[in-house]
């Protein structure tokens, strides 16, 4: 399976970083390599100094396609879930002001959360969810997909024109604003619509 991740997909998390608006949707991916393994704490790497989390609603591919159109792709999930994308944030920078690409920011070992996964007919519209992180109890990212620049079945759309999508590929979203660095001992909880959906330590 492959991870896809949509970046600059909330406009207030655009503004934080100073970045541009882009005209299409930001895409990376991430290795299966990845995954942070269930119940495992997310261990900062040598590496950096700046982990930043991002928590983001994921989409869970069910069926196999490619030039997908927006009017079908509900068709191609049937869950929502939430994670983070842990971001090394000061070595981003550095590969940024480069000009060069971001995997070793944004796709090294266990740099992906994947939490709980639920139904999509749980909700009454998709683009109205509402979902949070909290660090050691407190609030720290909330959005809504109200808010998405680009919507689900328009990534999806967009994704499969260069990608195929197959079976349990899963789709990072992109995060709102509200992106901080992490700390050894500090306690990650993820919430959709006030559900638990993850809880992860960091060391």
């Amino acid at each position: 399976m492959k991870i896809i991740c949509v970046g600059r997909n909330y406009a207030d998390h655009i503004s934080e970083l100073n970045n541009e608006r882009p005209t299409e949707p930001v895409i990376f991916l991430k290795p299966d390599s990845s995954i942070l393994p269930n119940k495992n704490p997310f261990v900062i790497p040598a590496f950096s100094n700046d982990i930043h989390h991002e928590v983001e609603i994921l989409v869970k591919i069910c069926k196999v396609g490619k030039h997908i159109d927006a009017k079908f792709a509900h068709k191609y999930y049937e869950e929502i879930g939430l994670g983070i994308d842990f971001t090394a944030r000061d070595v981003q920078n550095k590969l940024k002001e480069k000009g060069l690409p971001w995997e070793k920011a944004k796709a090294f070992d266990h740099s992906a959360v994947i939490g709980k996964f639920v139904s999509k007919n749980d909700f009454t519209s998709l683009d109205n969810i509402n979902f949070e992180l909290k660090s050691n109890g407190t609030t720290v990212q909330e959005g809504n997909t109200s808010l998405m620049l680009w919507k689900i079945d328009e990534l999806i759309a967009y994704v499969s024109q260069y990608f195929t999508l197959k079976i349990g590929d899963i789709i990072f979203t992109g995060t709102p604003k509200g992106v901080a660095k992490v700390a050894e001992g500090d306690v990650l909880e993820g919430f959709i619509e006030g559900k638990s959906m993850f809880k992860i330590q960091i060391r």
